[in-house]
């Protein structure tokens, strides 16, 4: 399905933009052929893996397919809006426009400019966002609690152990209190990335680190994963919670499967399960990958849920379409009855699609603070 939706912008670029180009027809072939590999993308990473979500291919080839890959998008769009301003002259002129063989240059050039800036802006190791949440009824214990929030790693060949451990180092030289990891942290199999999450071992908080699993991991083996990542280090929070202790006050931190788990007979998220048993009267943290179901969570009684999966929207634009996909929650801090919800832009992102233009990556420290009464 891919290949097949993501070859309509390349058959824009190719009939609209580089058929009226006043180049030699060998030129003009050999540039449809270029994108129209571009264009298929997915399909060559399916070939690779045996899955779309996962390039087997060096890191510079998975750079080169995503700059090439948006800058057809973004080209297809701009072409797109051309057409339409054509179309708005020829209603009340009469007569179709000629645009300038400039112009389409000037297309070309930002198309690819744009999509350059967009990578380079996708696979960095993202700079440290800082903020401050209020809780209501949290213990004084707690106020000015650390916790750092990683989502969305989806370590692979695009985000290799390199990354990985930069990331780590980054992380740890933050002195939190707590790391959660909100889900997708990786594209490819346990044999594949085995070594691209090793430096993951290697996070460290006093009061430990906990993740739980995103719609990625339901594509590579869940169960698989999440036996790895035990033995990493980390704590799997799979519908269940534990209790954090500090000077005699408590917090509970709970977390959910994610809401594509049914559909691969895996355990599907149970917010009752994870909440279970958890003593009363003492402010919950839920870590939740989707943000669709936060509602649910705040009749629960949950006080903030942290989640991630969309990226902030990766292009503006476009964060309208990801938040239509997601209740309306794309990035950032909300209210959701009395319930504060968090979704983090992502750590990285899907190697699929890797770009970033007015969306940036985080690296999230939160301090978590006692509500005025």
């Amino acid at each position: 399905m891919f290949h097949i939706i993501f070859g309509l912008p390349w058959l824009v670029v190719v009939v609209r933009f580089i058929q009226p180009l006043p180049w030699i027809w060998s030129v003009k072939l050999s540039l449809v052929v270029l994108l129209l590999m571009a264009s298929q993308y997915h399909f060559f990473s399916r070939l690779s893996s045996g899955s779309v979500f996962s390039p087997e291919f060096p890191r510079s080839i998975v750079i080169g397919f995503n700059l090439l890959f948006g800058a057809i998008l973004l080209l297809a769009v701009f072409q797109l809006l051309l057409d339409a301003i054509s179309l708005l002259i020829l209603l009340v002129k009469g007569s179709f426009p000629v645009v300038p063989v400039g112009m389409r240059y000037v297309m070309g050039i930002a198309a690819i400019a744009l999509s350059a800036l967009g990578v380079s802006r996708a696979i960095v190791v993202p700079d440290v966002k800082d903020m401050e949440i209020a809780i209501p009824g949290l213990p004084p214990a707690f106020d000015g609690y650390r916790l750092v929030q990683l989502t969305d790693l989806h370590i692979s060949r695009l985000f290799p152990a390199t990354w990985t451990e930069a990331v780590v180092s980054k992380t740890n030289a933050l002195d939190a209190d707590l790391i959660v990891i909100t889900g997708d942290l990786i594209d490819g199999s346990v044999e594949n990335r085995r070594a691209d999450v090793a430096p993951l071992a290697r996070l460290m908080a006093p009061d430990g680190v906990y993740t739980i699993p995103g719609n990625h991991e339901y594509f590579f083996g869940v169960d698989n994963w999440m036996r790895h990542f035990e033995g990493q280090n980390m704590r799997i929070l799979s519908n269940s919670h534990v209790v954090l202790a500090r000077g005699g006050a408590e917090l509970v931190l709970a977390g959910v499967t994610d809401l594509s788990a049914a559909r691969t007979g895996s355990l599907a998220p149970d917010l009752s399960a994870a909440l279970h048993g958890a003593p009363a009267d003492v402010p919950v943290v839920l870590l939740d990958h989707q943000p669709m179901q936060a509602a649910k969570a705040a009749k629960s009684g949950v006080a903030l849920q942290l989640s991630g999966h969309t990226h902030g929207g990766m292009i503006v634009g476009l964060d309208r379409v990801v938040g239509a996909a997601n209740n309306g929650f794309v990035s950032g801090l909300y209210q959701v009855g009395g319930m504060q919800l968090y979704v983090n832009n992502g750590t990285a992102l899907w190697p699929g699609f890797a770009l970033r233009l007015g969306t940036t990556a985080e690296l999230t420290r939160i301090t978590l603070r006692r509500a005025a009464p």
